[in-house]
């Protein structure tokens, strides 16, 4: 039922239908609230809180997933390739704890959350969450004296972080009906300053006041199961498969499976970090089960022989030169 109901809203959000004109009067006492928010902090009555070392916030305007975290990975990957010390924190989003916490290859996604831990898993480096960023920045710090650049993966609007360099993410959906919660997608309204715009190429986009790159997407070449091993996409080609996904765009996931040339013989959706506990009994016992990398790490614990396959962004070296030297002119 939660799943439907989100989908209902999130195809509202493409048109300015009869649904979004519903929600129009919330949705201008949410965008009051915003920009009350932007005032409280822009006259000092709520306090930003900036850390010794430069930090880079990766984030949307938009709500639901549009690829901040594969974004998160391109940068954190670049920059310890360039030399820099790279760490990463989070909110962990969709965690049942609330503590500031290290997240660790090992620990449970429902304690780390899912995304957060993909992000420690992929790349190696020191991950921290907390509810406010500003303590994670500063526990990771502690831990890790020698890190000297901090990656926000999601952040945009929380303000009480201080940040060098803002990138915002936009997918195919661009800014939708360009309203903001609930008649739109808009978390806050757009267009509105920011360093760098990674969008997809297809984005439907205003103008935006910043440098704009085009990102492309692309599944791995190879499905990993939970003891490490792979299976090629190819291999699965010219027989059904199931395939599941609980993320903010499942459709996308599934477009992206088919136009691998892989059959669905089922596609369920779950809502965006689902944890899997209440799922019924899968459809096609026998076929193989395919699913996002994100929500790999809650299957596995009951199906072990899931094929994760990893989203990889394909970032604009320009993109990441100018970043660079962003950087380094910040440090």
């Amino acid at each position: 039922m939660r799943g439907a109901l989100e989908r209902k809203l999130l195809d509202s959000w493409r048109q300015r239908g009869v649904l979004a004109w519903g929600l129009l009067p919330v949705s201008l006492i949410y965008r009051g609230l915003v920009a009350l928010k932007c005032v409280l902090y822009r006259w000092g009555l709520l306090k930003t809180e900036r850390l010794p070392v430069p930090v880079i916030v990766v984030g949307n305007v938009i709500a639901g997933g549009a690829g901040k975290t594969p974004a998160t990975l391109a940068i954190a990957e670049h920059l310890r390739e360039r030399g820099w010390r790279p760490g990463i924190i989070s909110r962990g989003y969709g965690r049942r704890t609330r503590d500031c916490r290290e997240v660790r290859p090992a620990d449970d996604p429902l304690d780390a959350g899912d995304e957060a831990l993909l992000l420690r898993r992929r790349t190696g480096v020191p991950v921290f969450v907390a509810a406010r960023r500003a303590e994670a920045g500063k526990a990771l710090l502690a831990a890790y004296p020698s890190v000297n650049v901090l990656v926000c993966d999601d952040g945009l609007q929380h303000l009480a972080l201080g940040r060098d360099v803002e990138v915002c993410v936009f997918d195919a959906r661009g800014v939708g009906n360009g309203w903001l919660l609930p008649a739109g997608p808009l978390r806050e309204p757009w267009p509105r300053s920011v360093d760098f715009v990674l969008c997809a190429p297809d984005a439907p986009l205003s103008s935006p006041p910043a440098r704009s790159f085009s990102v492309r997407r692309t599944l791995a070449m190879n499905a990993v199961r939970a003891d490490g091993s792979q299976v090629a996409l190819t291999n699965l080609r010219g027989q059904p498969v199931t395939a599941l996904a609980g993320i903010a765009q499942p459709e996308a996931f599934f477009s992206m499976l088919r136009a691998e040339g892989l059959t669905l013989a089922h596609a369920i959706a779950l809502p965006d970090h689902d944890n899997f506990a209440d799922l019924p009994e899968l459809p096609g016992a026998n076929q193989p089960l395919v699913c996002t990398e994100k929500d790999a790490a809650k299957l596995w614990r009951y199906w072990p022989d899931a094929l994760a396959v990893p989203l990889m962004l394909h970032v604009p070296d320009a993109f990441l030169e100018e970043l660079g030297a962003k950087l380094s002119s910040r440090a």
